[in-house]
């Protein structure tokens, strides 16, 4: 069974840095980043390239930690847990979607959905039936045994959205889930992100593209390093 969620922030960087090492010195990506993400908001985060957001996108995954500030994922301090227990919280606790599908295409919809269970620290007894039901959660219960190789691209990414969802986390983090789809298969995805949020789940999205604003209950704009809020 999955843990219940923590109260307070999903999401809390205070001071948040994030520097590299180049041959011509030290380059500053994150500049004193400040930010809380509450239960249930649907956060929106749009900059120019280059400005940081994939770098801001790595730490809020728990994929990267800060050089300096601290970083808190639902309560617990990202830089006091081990690569073990940061692990077992991007398995039990964070879903991701991404601009490329991920998916194993010879495979079928329900197959990479019960994927998303294969690693955790605990077995799920009720997988299937979980798995079942995020698929029928993005619109997809009919086309759970259909190969996704012989899905059209929005399908697909209905599909990732359901393998992350299905554990129900604490926040899921999409990277230009719209970028390979033309607009109709983007207005699909997004409302399937609308009506998933209104559900409760806590939603955070990256994109160039500002015509997704309008789902967002938040948004923030990365500018050379730095948050801003304009929402």
């Amino acid at each position: 069974m999955q843990p219940s969620s923590p109260t307070g922030p999903v999401l809390s960087m205070h001071d948040v840095w994030k520097s590299f090492p180049t041959p011509r010195g030290t380059v500053e990506v994150l500049r004193g980043v400040n930010l809380e993400i509450d239960p249930g908001s649907f956060v929106v985060i749009t900059g120019p390239s280059g400005s940081g957001k994939s770098t801001f996108l790595n730490l809020a995954s728990l994929l990267d930690t800060p050089t300096k500030g601290t970083l808190h994922f639902g309560g617990r301090l990202a830089s006091a847990l081990n690569e073990r227990e940061l692990c077992a919280l991007r398995k039990e606790r964070l879903g991701m979607v991404f601009q490329k599908f991920c998916l194993l295409t010879h495979r079928s919809a329900l197959d990479n959905v019960l994927f998303r269970f294969r690693y955790l620290t605990s077995p799920d007894s009720d997988a299937r039936s979980r798995a079942e039901h995020a698929l029928a959660r993005v619109g997809l219960a009919s086309h759970a045994e259909q190969p996704v190789r012989l899905m059209s691209g929005g399908e697909m990414q209905r599909v990732a959205i359901a393998r992350a969802v299905a554990q129900r986390p604490d926040l899921l983090v999409a990277d230009e889930p719209t970028g390979n789809l033309d607009r109709a298969a983007s207005t699909s995805v997004m409302e399937t992100f609308r009506e998933l949020n209104a559900d409760g789940i806590t939603i955070l999205l990256v994109t160039h593209n500002e015509a997704l604003l309008r789902y967002a209950t938040r948004h923030l704009v990365c500018r050379e390093g730095r948050l801003e809020d304009v929402s």
